[in-house]
């Protein structure tokens, strides 16, 4: 039986409309490591689920050349079997395994200040109470790096795409084009889950 994954919690990234984002503020790591943010591909993955947003890949998220750029711990690691609607390409065979006390961290990528959205595909067929959260990490002012939730995922034993996750977040816009730089960390929540998570994708600009 196929589960579609819903948004249980939303955590907001509220910053605060006082401060004003200058050319002085300080570059953070993210910042340095950050990819050319005009090099992203847009494409319609989630079409067939009636959303027609331009998504880019997260880097390696469709982990096909295994976790390359990502920071695993806990016995994450990159398995065989795809999401079983090969969004990404026929040919895909690989996914992220991320079982309990697990958690993977994407590469730095650009997103814009907008309304950026995050969209993967998923599947626990271990305990259905087991969650799996969504963090972005962003820059401050300072250039100091933080992590905050943004989303508390559940998924069925089935492949299945997750809802639009909101990166509501105030980032300030250190690279070309109104881009900064923002990285994802995944970590499930509560015990006997099986998370398994495949093609991460983000509309960085909120579009429809």
């Amino acid at each position: 039986m196929s589960f579609r994954p819903r948004l249980l919690s939303l955590g907001l990234i509220a910053g605060a409309a006082t401060l004003v984002w200058g050319a002085t503020a300080q570059a953070g790591v993210l910042v340095a490591s950050a990819p050319n943010c005009a090099a992203q591909p847009l494409s319609q993955p989630f079409l067939q689920w009636a959303d027609p947003a331009q998504y880019t890949p997260v880097p390696g998220g469709n982990f096909e050349s295994g976790a390359a750029g990502w920071s695993l711990s806990g016995g994450a690691q990159v398995v065989s079997g795809n999401e079983t609607y090969f969004v990404g390409g026929a040919g895909d065979s690989s996914s992220l395994s991320l079982p309990d006390g697990s958690s993977a961290t994407s590469p730095t990528m650009c997103v814009g200040i907008q309304n950026p959205d995050l969209r993967l595909f998923a599947s626990n067929p271990g305990n259905p109470a087991d969650s799996l959260q969504v963090s972005v990490n962003w820059l401050d002012g300072t250039g100091v790096t933080h992590t905050t939730t943004i989303g508390t995922l559940a998924a069925g034993g089935s492949w299945a795409p997750t809802v639009q996750d909101p990166v509501l977040v105030n980032l300030l816009a250190l690279l070309p084009g109104n881009m900064t730089p923002v990285s994802f960390t995944f970590t499930p929540q509560g015990s006997g889950g099986s998370w398994q998570i495949d093609d991460v994708y983000v509309d960085p600009w909120g579009r429809t």
